[in-house]
């Protein structure tokens, strides 16, 4: 306990040390404000070198007002799409450092009272703003980004679907566009009588029907799994929204990412809307050696189906896979965990004859989509076919 002050010290009452003495003891000392203000608490060093780019160095300007202080409030947004021509600055905006890059522009511009950072990647944009108040920066945001999204009239044929990745400079990041999809009643014949018929009942599905949380499409290449997904995708759009993950390897084994994707991010649509997550061609993920390959992977994803992490989200997940079904992890496979196990097959001699309208290059166990296609174009069935595989249609 400090001294007193006559108590030996040599110190007379006016000295610090006597002062402190007599404070109750659960009374402190305030700081000055200036000591306590969040800048000082957490100051924060940028160092730059020849791995910073020009880009770089606007976002660290940008900062620069913000953690300061000077501008303590931000508001930001994202476009996936911004309309040709627009600079996305406000009309007084004042431009004080721009950097262009082959992928990226940053253009750091101010006003009075706030601070704008618009970073521009192909057709779309960031922009954040920092000012002096609250509403003052959502103004500032919503003249720069108000009706400057570029939104293509939907056409019948389309439907939107979501497409997650991990950005290296963004992290977790969903993109849409309009994806064109048959009917299915167009996309039919392209699939053997047994698939088809199993195709029927689930392109028909509705909210009321859903029984399982797993949606499993296996199969040789070229069979036409992820044709049949974008014919579901347009099937479903009335309730459902389709997110494909453009990285599933990584999604089940960063909880970060997966938690962003289980948590979502719709299109604007109304609550409740369901979700399908389509991870394609997760062979490694669900075969029989998963568990010791993957680690907790395996275990995340049947989490996410049926577990804790899916109760209360409107989540279903569909993959396609080449494995057959006897390799195929058993938790992966249970009864009551799958909404439906369609094993897509080529078509046999008589379906792939009467398809192509020849028996012309047709073996005798007949023949998948992509060969059929391939038949049709004159080439040779038996080389891979690229042009398949590159859009994706009969994979």
């Amino acid at each position: 306990m400090p001294p007193t002050a006559g108590a030996g010290t040599g110190r007379s009452a006016h000295q610090p040390a006597a002062r402190a003495a007599k404070l109750p003891a659960e009374q402190s000392v305030p700081l000055p404000a200036a000591a306590t203000a969040p800048q000082h608490a957490l100051p924060v060093h940028l160092r730059l070198d020849d791995s910073d780019s020009p880009s770089d160095v606007v976002d660290a300007l940008f900062l620069s007002r913000f953690t300061s202080g000077e501008h303590p409030f931000a508001r930001g947004a994202s476009l996936d799409t911004v309309k040709s021509g627009l600079t996305l600055l406000p009309p007084e905006a004042t431009v004080l450092r721009q950097a262009r890059d082959k992928d990226r522009s940053a253009t750091l511009a101010e006003g009075e009272g706030w601070t704008i950072l618009v970073s521009r990647w192909n057709r779309g944009a960031d922009v954040t703003v920092a000012a002096v108040t609250d509403d003052l920066a959502e103004q500032v945001l919503r003249s720069s980004v108000d009706d400057a999204e570029d939104e293509p009239e939907p056409q019948p044929e389309s439907v939107t679907m979501g497409f997650w990745y991990v950005s290296p400079r963004r992290g977790p990041h969903r993109t849409t566009r309009q994806i064109s999809a048959a009917t299915w009643e167009e996309l039919r014949g392209n699939y053997t009588a047994p698939v088809a018929e199993a195709m029927d009942s689930l392109m028909k599905l509705s909210v009321d029907d859903i029984a399982g949380r797993l949606l499993l499409l296996h199969g040789p290449p070229g069979t036409g799994k992820t044709s049949a997904l974008r014919t579901l995708a347009r099937s479903w759009r009335d309730w459902c929204q389709v997110d494909c993950v453009l990285d599933p390897e990584r999604l089940f084994n960063d909880v970060g990412y997966l938690m962003d994707i289980a948590i979502g991010e719709d299109d604007g649509s109304a609550g409740g809307r369901w979700r399908l997550l389509l991870l394609e061609d997760c062979d490694e993920l669900i075969r029989g050696q998963a568990k010791h390959q993957t680690g907790q992977a395996l275990s995340r994803l049947l989490n996410l189906t049926d577990g804790l992490l899916g109760q209360g989200r409107n989540v279903l997940v569909g993959i396609t896979t080449n494995e057959d079904l006897e390799r195929l992890h058993p938790a992966v496979v249970r009864p009551g965990r799958c909404l439906a196990r369609i094993e897509v097959g080529p078509l046999s001699r008589e379906e792939a004859v009467s398809w192509l309208g020849t028996a012309e290059g047709i073996g005798r166990d007949g023949a998948t989509l992509a060969e059929l296609y391939a038949l049709r174009r004159g080439t040779n069935a038996a080389l891979p076919v690229p042009a398949q595989a590159a859009d994706g249609l009969y994979l």
